[in-house]
């Protein structure tokens, strides 16, 4: 494959690293080159810079590393890669210009940096927000809660675009004010919380261009306390009497000043810090060297050892035997292939552990989103999708990535929610606002038959071992239709640039037999069905189409086989040979409509089966310009009429 990349903003960081030991090597970086050899050149680099090439795994050396074989397919969306069965992909935020009521209240569609923390029984999520454009001002952080992680309430400004008292100017060089922070939130020795941010000037808020940290209670109530600066940069002269909030010590709350004090003597939480203010004062227990310029956006987990495990952007991890009083020096881990996303890591319910990251080494295309298992904090294998889905991006702005950006989880501390799922927060095309809710243990294997009719799910809850993709104007649930005790699944859709998509992961065989019934509320929509194999490929391919008829791929030919009728259920059967040449039988209302009909595409197995409300989509893709201005999409901001669809008694037998 022969695709030009721009390797962007983490080529300035290799070159740079690269030509303290290899100036044609940093020559190297700053060309265009076809993808095969960029991909061939970009480890062997990234060991020569960070000077890593003889490393002993579980070590300071090599903390973690990833063992697994798979990697993702820059090609696709999905990476090619197996899903984490039954994750649940919600968006809880769609940004929308034109209608502010209908998303945050302000239009504004930057939106990115989210946080996540559980706290007395409500999910509560935080994420900055700009007009249209990264490190532009004016930024404000705002928060969004939810009883269960499905359901959101409209978000509330937490921290509002700051406004410096009477005669205090912008420094020359900066152009405004913003909000730009690593860390969100706080659960004190007594169990109050706190919310937190960060102020700094535009476009950089970095050492000098910061002004201090800020923190705020949240009641149980849903109310707010004052704001209060926590931390002054280090690299500045703010304080009290040139900043807009009064340091948190004012607090006449002893409750609240106690929560603050133990939040900075924890060498762990207060690491999170580390971007925006490296801690001239000596506060950190890392110092500002060469090396710390690209120890960003730090999570940690303890791992099986009792070690403490930090990871940051671009590779980097560090280990603490000392609960963080002290770190080893930062390496980068060489089986870990990222650019300037987020890796998160934690310690899961079933006692192993999981990573999750963006695995592609270039940084306006940041797709798919991956988790990587293990048993001891060290060696993590089987890469999995969380989220697979890259929509249109609807808003042109400066710096905002293609796909999930900036994952994060609940860091240790901050919440346990109920059940053993694990909850990550991002954004897509630093747009909109998602979580996902990955079950535990994670899995990509499914044995036996499968029979499901829903029936003893409940609805608005999860949709047991279904990989749900679901926008909020493209919802995906279990719904007591036809009846109570008659349930199915429902997908609906009125977002003109997304869909709602559910999957079912079925077990991997060459020969499937493959029933279920299809219920549309109205002829004019489009619903495709695809059986796929383990990569995506898509051998075996159906549709209903806005015409009101059914089409199914008869090798690479599409026929027309039917009408379908809005209101009816019709009974579907799929019997596949899944083999390189290999074909399928399919059978609508018991009628045989293709018999032996070429697969689409050769596959060797076949292993899930996807229900989706819009056609498939690879656009965006690596070649798809980044910062290229254009106009919002045309309709971006006006739901579409509802399309329905019902989708019941899915039976699988494969072997």
């Amino acid at each position: 494959m022969n695709i030009s990349i721009n390797f962007g903003r983490v080529t300035a960081y290799l070159s740079h690293q690269a030509s303290k030991h290899f100036s044609p090597i940093a020559h190297l970086l700053s060309m265009q080159l076809p993808y095969s050899i960029a991909h061939i050149l970009f480890l062997p680099i990234v060991l020569l810079a960070s000077g890593i090439c003889d490393a002993q795994t579980g070590t300071e050396a090599e903390p973690v590393r990833y063992v697994g074989g798979e990697v993702a397919n820059p090609n696709f969306h999905d990476g090619a890669l197996r899903y984490a069965v039954g994750v649940e992909n919600i968006q809880t935020l769609r940004a929308n210009r034109s209608h502010p009521e209908k998303a945050d209240g302000f239009g504004w569609t930057y939106n990115h940096a989210s946080n996540l923390a559980y706290w007395h029984g409500r999910f509560y999520q935080q994420y900055l927000s700009g007009v249209a454009d990264e490190h532009i001002a004016p930024v404000q952080t705002l928060l969004t809660t939810s009883p269960d992680g499905r359901n959101w309430g409209k978000p509330e400004v937490v921290f509002p675009p700051y406004q410096a008292p009477a005669g205090v100017t912008i420094p020359k060089g900066s152009t405004g004010y913003m909000m730009h922070q690593r860390m969100g939130f706080y659960v004190a020795p007594d169990g109050r919380l706190l919310v937190l941010g960060f102020y700094g000037h535009t476009e950089d808020p970095f050492k000098e261009g910061g002004i201090g940290r800020v923190v705020r209670e949240v009641y149980k109530n849903g109310s707010y306390g004052p704001i209060y600066f926590i931390r002054y940069t280090s690299h500045a002269d703010w304080n009290e009497k040139n900043t807009s909030y009064p340091f948190y010590k004012k607090s006449t709350d002893k409750g609240f000043v106690s929560a603050c004090d133990a939040l900075l003597g924890d060498k762990l939480k207060t690491l999170q810090w580390w971007d925006e203010d490296r801690g001239l004062d000596q506060f950190y227990s890392i110092r500002d060297t060469t090396n710390g310029d690209h120890m960003q956006a730090l999570s940690y987990f303890h791992r099986k050892d009792g070690k403490v495990v930090g990871l940051w952007k671009f590779s980097h991890v560090t280990l603490s035997a000392d609960e963080g009083k002290t770190w080893s020096r930062p390496v980068v881990a060489p089986s870990l292939i990222m650019a300037g996303g987020k890796n998160w890591g934690q310690r899961t319910a079933d006692g192993r552990y999981a990573m999750s990251y963006n695995p592609i080494a270039t940084q306006e295309h940041r797709y798919p989103l991956i988790v990587t298992t293990g048993d001891d904090g060290i060696l993590f294998d089987n890469m999995l999708l969380v989220h697979a889905e890259v929509p249109p991006r609807r808003f042109f702005g400066r710096w905002k990535d293609f796909g999930p950006c900036y994952v994060r989880g609940i860091t240790e501390g901050e919440g346990v929610p109920p059940g053993n799922d694990m909850w990550l927060t991002y954004t897509v095309n630093k747009e909109d606002v998602w979580i996902s809710r990955v079950p535990v243990p994670v899995k990509y294997k499914v044995s036996g038959p499968v029979h499901d009719h829903f029936d003893q799910m409940k609805t608005d809850a999860p949709v047991t071992d279904w990989n749900i993709y679901a926008p909020r104007w493209a919802p995906v649930k279990v719904a007591s239709f036809p009846s109570e005790k008659n349930k199915s699944l429902q997908l609906s859709d009125s977002d003109p640039y997304d869909y709602a998509r559910a999957i079912r992961v079925f077990q991997e065989g060459t020969q499937a037999d493959i029933s279920f019934r299809v219920m549309a509320k109205q002829t004019t929509g489009n619903f495709e069905i695809d059986v796929t194999d383990r990569y995506g490929n898509r051998p075996v391919r159906i549709s209903l189409d806005s015409t009101g008829h059914i089409n199914a791929g008869n090798g690479s030919a599409q026929k027309r086989l039917g009408i379908y009728n809005a209101g009816k259920w019709h009974q579907f059967e799929i019997r596949v040979n899944a083999t390189l040449t290999g074909t399928f039988d399919l059978f609508i209302d018991s009628k045989k409509v293709l018999e032996n009909a070429p697969l689409y595409v050769a596959v060797k197995s076949v292993e899930r089966i996807s229900f989706r409300t819009g056609a498939y989509r690879n656009k965006p893709d690596r070649t798809t310009p980044n910062e290229d201005p254009h106009p919002p999409l045309p309709g971006a901001d006006e739901p579409v009429a509802e399309m329905r669809y019902y989708v019941n008694d899915v039976k699988v037998v494969s072997e």
